[in-house]
């Protein structure tokens, strides 16, 4: 089975919540809800941040059903108030 490795960059609230670096090994074709969840299981003091988060890969900002094939990435993005 082919693992992958996903690294984590968070910015804003969560930034403070998850120790640097961040980093796992999955098997390839997880999604990125269940990275969430392995993270929230590690440091549960994140999970309400991490309910609200944005995720993105780059530039683009992902759904939590898409599917990591590939080593990457997974930035994680707090909510922002204001206009």
């Amino acid at each position: 089975m082919q693992t992958i490795e996903i690294k984590i960059e968070a910015f804003g609230a969560i930034e403070r919540l998850l120790p640097k670096p961040l980093a796992f090994e999955f098997a390839a074709d997880r999604m990125v809800k269940d990275v969430l969840a392995h993270i929230v299981t590690l440091y549960p003091e994140a999970n309400h941040a991490m309910e609200k988060c944005a995720c993105a890969i780059g530039e683009d900002i992902i759904t939590r059903q898409t599917a990591l094939e590939i080593s990457c990435t997974l930035v994680l993005l707090s909510p922002v108030a204001g206009g």
